[in-house]
Order: C-alpha cells, then sequence, then structure tokens
C-alpha cells in the first residue's frame, strides 16, 4: 500500500496494526501490542535511544516467533512509514541465523543481502574483539 492509499490522516502503522488485529488472535495481539507500544510511543514523542532495536530478553522469552516477527515488522513500518518491510532470515557462519527486517527490494536482491550479512559479520567480529578487550581490562563483557 503507498502512501496515496492510506485512509485520511492514517499512518502506516496504524494501517498494519488495524491489519494485524483482524487477522491475529485476540490474545496474540493484545501480546503484540504490549511488546510494541512503548517502542511506538518512544517513536512518537521522539526519544529513540538507538536505531538497532533488539527484543528484552527476558520479555522475549515467552513470545512466539511470528509474535517477534510481527513487533519488528510494526516497529519497522512506524520507523520508516512503509508497508513493504519483510523479515528475512541471514544464515551467518559462527553465529547461526540472524533475522533482519528490510524492505521488499532488498530483501529479494542477492547482492544487498550479502553485504547485509558481511555487515553482520562485521560487528560481531567487532563485538568479540570489544568483548575480549573488556575481558582483559576487568570490564563488563555483556555487550
Amino acid at each position: 500500500m503507498n502512501e496515496p492509499e492510506l485512509p485520511p490522516d492514517g499512518r502506516a502503522v496504524d494501517v498494519y496494526l488495524g491489519l494485524l488485529r483482524i487477522r491475529m488472535d485476540n490474545e496474540d495481539y493484545q501480546l503484540l501490542l504490549s511488546v510494541v507500544e512503548p517502542v511506538l510511543r518512544a517513536i512518537e514523542e521522539q526519544h529513540l535511544p538507538e536505531l538497532d532495536f533488539a527484543f528484552d530478553e527476558t520479555r522475549a522469552e515467552g513470545l512466539s516467533q511470528e509474535i517477534r516477527d510481527e513487533a519488528a515488522l510494526v516497529i519497522a513500518t512506524a520507523v520508516t512509514g512503509r508497508l513493504d518491510n519483510e523479515v528475512i532470515e541471514l544464515h551467518i557462519e559462527d553465529t547461526g541465523p540472524v533475522r533482519v527486517v528490510t524492505d521488499a527490494a532488498t530483501a529479494s536482491d542477492p547482492v544487498r543481502l550479502s553485504e547485509i550479512a558481511d555487515f553482520i559479520r562485521e560487528r560481531q567480529r567487532t563485538n568479540e574483539e570489544l568483548r575480549g578487550i573488556a575481558e582483559v581490562s576487568d570490564l563488563p563483557t555483556d555487550i
């Protein structure tokens, strides 16, 4: 759905949440809302601590992969204003599968997906290097 197809005063994220409300079981939808509402509020108030969102592991433990994926898509829709986001899974050696949200064009472009995988590998190497430095320096290593 393109911007001109949105209802008057409609935000893409509201349209997407409306579609999810129809499609999802009520209990799952309410659980999804409990996960995304704080993030949506922060986005609306422009209090974003960082652009790299990760789920709080203690909260995420009870979430199905479907709800995690939908939460990521809701947040991506709120940030980008686009409804064509997709969750893709990249298989990265040494780290295993990594789920990433991207637009539909990137999701279907093997060159771009390879670039994303390379970025993730490099970031993982950097994190490991920093973790090693922190460990040797007797600093916390929970990067």
